[in-house]
């Protein structure tokens, strides 16, 4: 009986009939063509900042100047006005009487406007602008869907994943520059584009989820391989194989760890496994395939850049934290800061004290500057509750809030920023605007304000008329902040102020306000939630309409809507915007949205 050989082991390789590097190499040309072409279409309203040294000089870097008093202008009113006695919170016609001189008779210099796009297309835009899925628009998907659009060519011209396991290792490596950019707080792809870095995250974390995709393609074919020759153990044992094994483990680490659950249960392992992954898989892929170095250079030199201007906008100092009951929040005060922002922008702070825990004086959290530039209390912050660390914060304020007869607490502070913003958008070139806050948004609009209020009293700010809606649970939290809302409306001597106010739970115990309190219409008070539709309609009626103030003469040049809040109230907000009518969003000059939204 003869013999039957064995069978030979069943040897697979893989070869592409185009070079990856190549191919690869000029994918990224080709994204970052699309990323150039994006920036020149904002590049008009990146130069209307010009117009003003301060628009663009600030925002950047945090320091603390010596208060002098300014150039004043002198508010004159006609003499029929001036027979008068007006509330200036009750009284539109104390605007419309006013004229604005300053030392030498000049009049206002008023800031260019730059459109976000032409009139023909506002609608496609807020069409764009439409919720896709909660916090992210239709415009977001599409970005996305053209840059996944874009990787399936190198994915499948002339090959699969199956034959050529070795492309999907060049395609990954590829990204890693865009994925270390989009991440980096100091953004350089965001301050091309005017926006933050909190507002291009969306695409850091799509890139990200690519990477680790083709790495484990690239990878995976390769141990598939190497198990049907029989030689995985001899094949891992090569120094270059074992490195490219230990980077794909961290990819997976670092996309396992970064979803959702893990964000909002375990920030500091998110961020911890972050870090960690980030620094080993640079040196694990240019020790498995040396020829990557040119994108694995390039991502760490970004990655250095990012932690130098970090460290260069890090201040160090000392801040008075005071608890305030009525809206569950901390109010941190920093004296020592008090320039170098923009309104809107915030900070990440970190307090070092042994009272925020074990690991919690290590932690940094964002939150929005709710205080004007140059203010005689210097930067102020108003940390909410909402989770482990800002409990903390309101503890160790609340423990000696008032010792000593009113002295509140004071800590070590680390202080970085400023970040995020309006970017390249300047609030005082439009006509109207309308700012929405829930909650502890309420500083970004109460900033915000406080910066168009200023500007106009120097003759900078195009703003007819301001209108602030804020939503509340509970009336008392108006409480602590009613003489700042108040002193708003009194200092805005150019431009009518409105503060609309919405409580959403009904009071326990007595009302903290007598019925009369609120019979002023710059300042009301009223039960249910605010509906923004018809708060949208007569701010641009106001707009349009003649007798709105000493700026009628100025054309239309459209109405901002800055909201800051959470998710669904971001959301809602935006579907208002949407619905309003065409012809009415023309006459104000468009409709933009300035969104601050809260989460990770």
């Amino acid at each position: 009986m003869a013999s039957t050989a064995p069978a030979a082991p069943t040897v697979v390789t893989f070869e592409s009939s185009a070079d990856p590097a190549a191919l690869v190499y000029h994918i990224d040309l080709f994204l970052i063509a699309i990323f150039a072409t994006i920036v020149l279409l904002r590049l008009p309203r990146h130069a209307a900042r010009l117009w003003k040294f301060s628009e663009w000089s600030t925002g950047h870097i945090l320091y603390h100047t010596n208060l002098r008093r300014s150039a004043t202008r002198r508010v004159e009113f006609n003499s029929e006005a001036g027979s008068r006695h007006h509330d200036l919170a009750t009284d539109d016609t104390h605007w419309s009487s006013v004229q604005r001189v300053n030392e030498k008779g000049a009049a206002p210099s008023y800031p260019p406007h730059v459109s976000s796009c032409p009139q023909v297309f506002r609608g496609v835009l807020q069409l764009l602008h439409a919720r896709f899925n909660p916090g992210v628009s239709l415009l977001q998907v599409i970005i996305i869907l053209i840059y996944l659009a874009t990787l399936v060519y190198p994915a499948f011209y002339k090959t699969n994943p199956f034959s050529d396991p070795v492309r999907y290792g060049w395609i990954g490596v590829s990204q890693l520059p865009f994925v270390f950019a989009l991440s980096s707080k100091n953004n350089v792809l965001g301050w091309f584009l005017g926006s933050g870095y909190e507002k291009v995250h969306i695409l850091h974390r799509v890139i990200g989820r690519v990477i680790v995709l083709a790495v484990n393609i690239h990878g995976l074919g390769f141990i598939y391989q190497w198990n049907l020759e029989g030689v995985f153990m001899e094949k891992i044992a090569n120094p270059n194989n074992y490195w490219g094994l230990i980077a794909m483990i961290c990819a997976d680490i670092l996309v396992f760890f970064s979803t959702n659950w893990w964000r909002n249960k375990a920030y500091s392992l998110f961020l911890a496994t972050h870090i960690i992954g980030a620094s080993l898989i640079l040196p694990a892929i240019i020790t498995h395939k040396p020829a990557t170095s040119p994108y694995i250079l390039t991502a760490v030199g970004i990655f250095v850049l990012d932690r130098v201007m970090r460290w260069i906008k890090t201040r160090i100092t000392t801040a008075t934290i005071r608890p305030l009951p009525e809206l569950g929040v901390t109010r941190v005060e920093i004296p020592t800061i008090n320039a170098g922002w923009r309104a809107g922008q915030h900070v990440r702070i970190r307090v070092l004290s042994s009272g925020m825990g074990l690991i919690g004086w290590s932690e940094t959290h964002p939150f929005t500057i709710a205080s004007i530039v140059k203010g005689e209390e210097g930067m102020i912050l108003m940390c909410k509750k909402t989770g482990d660390w800002t409990n903390k914060l309101y503890d160790l304020a609340k423990s000696s809030a008032y010792e000593g007869e009113g002295e509140a607490r004071k800590v070590r502070v680390s202080v970085e920023g400023p970040y995020g913003g309006p970017g390249h958008r300047m609030f005082s070139s439009f006509s109207a605007a309308v700012f929405v806050a829930g909650g502890s948004g309420i500083t970004f609009a109460l900033s915000s304000i406080q910066d168009l209020i200023q500007k106009d009293l120097e003759g900078h700010s195009r703003v007819k008329l301001i209108h602030l809606v804020w939503s509340v649970q509970d009336p008392s939290s108006l409480v602590p902040l009613l003489p700042l809302l108040t002193s708003l409306v009194q200092q805005s001597v150019f431009t009518p102020i409105r503060i609309s106010i919405f409580y959403t739970r009904a009071p326990i115990g007595k009302f903290p306000f007598p019925d009369t309190f609120f019979r002023s219409t710059a300042l009301t008070l009223s039960p249910g939630r605010p509906k923004v539709s018809k708060i949208l309609e007569a701010s641009i009626s106001k707009a349009v309409s003649l007798g709105s103030g000493v700026k009628d003469h100025e054309k239309i040049t459209g109405m901002i809507v800055g909201v800051c809040g959470p998710v669904g109230l971001v959301d809602s907000v935006t579907a208002e915007v949407g619905k309003v009518d065409p012809l009415r969003r023309d006459q104000v000059g468009g409709i933009e949205i300035h969104d601050e939204c809260f989460g990770w």
